[in-house]
């Protein structure tokens, strides 16, 4: 039976948390992003969202961002290698630390918004989130866009990795993201993020595929991609199930 990965991109909102709609996405997925201190996130929202991941049996993955919670971690950097290096191992370390406390260990890396798009087209930006990550631990996945620079330069580096899509975000010809600063960046119609996971599925050029945890309508949208894939026969498990099969070619639209 084929499968993917379906992540989410958690402990951003605290509100979220509060209410009880962070949980309820989790019936959906197989991994969990964690936002670690950078673009948001504390202690309190780590060690809730790991917890609620375990009662779901859920892979844990960290979720290191720039460390701009004014800007959400959207807005792009010029950091020094060294020290955004540094600023990436601090945040997993950090997560690494409250997961263990929990019973719980640190599977996957996944950088965040601006972070996450300089990554897939800067080779530099991507090995020095590679070094970062290194000087904590070589034995995890680093999940970037399908197709970008980002996988190679991990590759690389050593590491396993996985190829990423997004159920929620529209694309660019050249299979970029498109901005969120345009219109109709995101999807939100449950329907049609459900049919745009379908095809990236079959497509077979990601191992997984996101939804935001911040979308509006997230949960409705979870439960219909989960529900088209497993009803065209595709399992859904956590992103170590393809830890090197980076994708080599960018996704078309």
């Amino acid at each position: 039976m084929p499968s993917i990965d379906l992540n989410c991109d958690m402990g951003e909102l605290p509100e979220a948390i509060a209410d009880g709609t962070q949980e309820a996405l989790m019936p959906s997925l197989s991994s969990v992003n964690v936002a670690c201190g950078g673009h948001a996130g504390n202690e309190s929202t780590m060690r809730t969202t790991i917890e609620q991941a375990k009662r779901w049996n859920l892979a844990v993955g960290a979720h290191p961002g720039y460390p701009d919670p004014a800007n959400f971690g959207r807005l792009e950097w010029n950091l020094p290698p060294e020290i955004l290096a540094d600023t990436v191992f601090e945040q997993v370390l950090r997560l690494a630390e409250v997961a263990a406390h929990s019973g719980a260990s640190i599977t996957h890396v996944k950088p965040h918004g601006a972070l996450y798009n300089q990554a897939a087209r800067d080779p530099r930006i991507a090995k020095a989130v590679a070094t970062g990550v290194a000087h904590w631990n070589r034995d995890v996945v680093l999940v970037g866009l399908a197709g970008s620079v980002a996988l190679d330069t991990w590759k690389h580096a050593g590491f396993a990795v996985a190829a990423e899509a997004f159920a929620d975000r529209r694309y660019e010809p050249d299979g970029s993201l498109r901005s969120r600063k345009l219109a109709e960046a995101l999807i939100r119609d449950p329907a049609e993020a459900a049919r745009q996971a379908l095809r990236l599925a079959e497509k077979g050029e990601a191992q997984t595929i996101c939804i935001h945890s911040d979308t509006p309508g997230a949960v409705e949208i979870a439960s219909a991609v989960a529900e088209a894939l497993r009803a065209a026969g595709i399992a859904i498990r956590p992103v170590l199930a393809y830890p090197n099969r980076g994708g080599a070619h960018p996704l078309k639209y």
